[in-house]
């Protein structure tokens, strides 16, 4: 007699699928009983499903099989686990399981419909103890702060940040926050649910471990616009534990410690408060909200491990992202991911100890440096199966938004943003 049960997906869809080569997204544990067929919730319009393969809490890969009557064959997804390439990750120390309290922030600015998503799978998460403090950053309205208000849930409190710029909303983040560690996410995403856990493994992992980050996977691609942008970014392309360190540079990494696009990303990080206020916060002329628009997350891995500090990616923290659906919305985040990438290496090479590491890394890894930009080269160049509905150029619009970087910092010093704010304040919380 056969069996079945029902996957969801990682994130909820309002809208059905715009193109034919959508992609159902989700996730399975091949610890638990499988039935002989998975039924995926909300696969209508859907012929693949993209599964996100975990063993417990652990990623191992991800495999794609076709959907069939808005269901996957079990047999099927068993053959296709069997052929996936799973390393056997490096040994790193588990620490003594510890889970201390920790502070989450989501910034977030008149965006409520997100909002509302992001904070639910937040709240839902399986962990003894976490408040939220969501950042309301220079909001036309006070929408935010009376939805955060009326759901009367006391883990959760909202303070305000009238300066736009995420880098001066995480900062706020900073102060408000309770405890001495402190997860950041956006207001676009799910977390899983045992993501705040694979945080705090990644803290016990090593003493001198001052920021986790996690895998940040597509949890939607129902239009070309963001299967572009799945392809474009790799947020979720290794699931082995890694430990990087200033001290001990990794082999397979040629340019550490410049490669940022390895430590993960904004949408999934935690920090130790006390180093942030010890490294002066983030950058203000860097990130969404200034004149650079991005790069603030990059700029703190790369000053983390300048700082001798250690540096843990940990797969197992989850959060799924949303990416933007419009070919419109897609050019403009573009644009900014150059302006930022570029803003951040002006900061390198306008730092004696950090440029000079640049040219010594380029000049032993030449060979490297020419592969790695001839990569992202092609990388950001759109498939031929969907450059015909994507902004045309918009490779070139990002590579040459890198080469406006320089100015777009220049404007945001002009403006008084500050490369380390936090140096010039008391660490006591706020309370909002």
């Amino acid at each position: 007699m056969s069996t079945s049960s029902v996957l969801q997906p990682a994130l909820v869809s309002a809208q059905p699928p715009e193109w034919s080569g959508a992609v159902w997204i989700g996730d399975v544990d091949i610890e638990t009983a499988l039935p002989d067929r998975l039924a995926l919730d909300g696969a209508q319009g859907y012929s693949r499903a993209r599964l996100l393969v975990r063993r417990s809490a652990d990623p191992l890969g991800f495999v794609d099989l076709p959907i069939v009557s808005e269901g996957i064959d079990t047999h099927e997804l068993v053959e296709a686990v069997r052929k996936l390439n799973v390393h056997g990750a490096e040994s790193l120390p588990e620490g003594d399981g510890a889970e201390p309290d920790i502070t989450v922030v989501i910034c977030t600015r008149d965006r409520i419909d997100h909002l509302r998503g992001a904070l639910a799978s937040v709240l839902e998460v399986d962990y003894p103890s976490f408040e939220v403090v969501v950042v309301d950053n220079a909001s036309a309205t006070d929408a935010t702060t009376r939805y955060v208000t009326e759901l009367g849930d006391p883990r959760v409190r909202v303070v305000s940040e009238p300066v736009a710029g995420l880098s001066r909303a995480r900062n706020t983040g900073l102060r408000a926050a309770r405890h001495s560690i402190v997860a950041f996410t956006d207001d676009d995403v799910a977390v899983d649910a045992r993501w705040l856990s694979s945080i705090a493994r990644g803290f016990a992992r090593d003493a001198r471990v001052a920021c986790v980050s996690g895998i940040v996977p597509s949890g939607e691609i129902r239009t070309q616009a963001q299967a572009y942008f799945d392809r474009r970014v790799g947020w979720a392309s290794s699931v082995t534990p890694r430990i990087f360190s200033l001290a001990e540079p990794p082999a397979d990494v040629p340019l550490f410690p410049f490669q940022v696009g390895i430590y993960g990303t904004g949408a999934n990080f935690a920090v130790r408060r006390d180093r942030m206020f010890d490294l002066g916060g983030f950058d203000e002329a860097l990130g969404v909200g200034s004149p650079t628009n991005g790069g603030e997350d990059l700029d703190m891995f790369f000053r983390v491990l300048m700082a001798g500090d250690k540096l843990v990616y940990e797969p197992a923290a989850i959060v799924w992202h949303r990416h933007r659906a419009d070919s419109d919305a897609l050019a403009v985040q573009a644009r900014g991911y150059g302006l930022g990438l570029g803003a951040w290496l002006t900061t390198v090479a306008t730092n004696r100890r950090s440029a000079l590491l640049a040219a010594r890394v380029a000049f032993r890894r030449l060979g490297s440096t020419v592969v790695l930009s001839a990569r992202m080269s092609k990388v950001a160049s759109p498939p031929e199966d969907l450059a015909d509905d994507l902004p045309e150029g918009i490779g070139r619009m990002e590579l040459l938004s890198i080469a406006k970087g320089p100015g777009a910092l220049r404007r945001s010093r002009k403006e008084g943003r500050k490369r380390q704010p936090l140096l010039e304040v008391n660490r006591a919380p706020v309370l909002g």
